[in-house]
């Protein structure tokens, strides 16, 4: 996510924080403050939803470069390794 982008998504947020406080004000009674709450809840739930998200790219991000420093320390040949089996115990007389 681009600096942009991240200015965009979290501005979005606050600024539906201010239409539900602007709305809360401007429409009297009970209708403006469920408009009100309603928007603000809306908004916070958005600013949660787009943190998780950063930790995940954070964690992708992280999980790319290890695999690639996992990648430049791996011999040039993918051969699997020849299995070794471990001596069986022997089975008790029935």
């Amino acid at each position: 996510m681009t600096r942009e982008q991240r200015i965009r998504w979290y501005g979005s947020a606050v600024g539906l924080i201010g239409v539900g406080v602007v709305c809360g004000f401007v429409v009297p009674g009970l209708v403006g403050a469920i408009i009100r709450l309603t928007l603000i809840t809306l908004a916070m739930g958005w600013v949660i939803l787009l943190v998780f998200y950063e930790i995940g790219l954070s964690e992708d991000k992280a999980r790319a470069k290890e695999e690639e420093e996992r990648r430049g320390r791996q011999p040039e040949h993918d051969e699997p390794e020849p299995r070794q089996w471990l001596p069986r115990r022997p089975r008790r007389p029935s």
